[in-house]
């Protein structure tokens, strides 16, 4: 009877230990996670604001109505779409894909990289788009004309915030 015990306790006592060494890796990866989103939240809200500014800068740099050739608006307008499919590829390639094995194994550190870099790829493709306004503006375009960049930009940084990977 007493070797049957201690065949019972000591397993159950190595897993015991077992789990207290994992424990504060776990703890440190949900850590990692929560960090991540902090710093994504406030990456997110600066460019939210810097694209405010970019309209601001422009009215007030770029208020003279100048002649300009109206190919520029063709070619900023074309760069816009490329951009715009280019942040739905990097969402789906890098943010959904990195998103969907992290709900699943959240102590990953690569993916947590790599869903963290999509997430900047995508806010530096959305800033681009509003720099494209900023641009018009100071080559000499109306408000109009720049404030579809400048909204375009606003909104997808806005729509596409950090979201804590779950289980689906």
């Amino acid at each position: 009877m007493l070797t049957s015990l201690r065949e019972t306790i000591l397993p159950a006592r190595m897993l015991a230990e077992r789990f207290v060494v994992t424990y504060p890796e776990l703890r440190e990866n949900i850590h990692a996670m929560k960090s991540a989103l902090r710093t994504l939240r406030v990456v997110q809200w600066a460019m939210l604001v810097s694209i405010v500014l970019y309209a601001f800068l422009g009215e007030v740099v770029g208020s003279r109505a100048r002649a300009v050739d109206p190919s520029f608006s063709y070619i900023f307008s074309t760069a816009a779409v490329a951009v715009v499919g280019a942040i739905f590829v990097v969402r789906r390639t890098l943010v959904l894909r990195s998103a969907e094995s992290l709900a699943a194994h959240p102590d990953d550190p690569i993916t947590l990289r790599h869903w963290r870099s999509g997430y900047f790829a995508t806010y530096g493709l959305c800033e681009a788009l509003a720099l494209f306004g900023f641009a018009l503006r100071l080559l000499g375009f109306n408000f109009q004309q720049s404030l579809l960049f400048y909204a375009g930009g606003f909104v997808l940084l806005f729509f596409f915030g950090p979201k804590e990977p779950v289980a689906s």
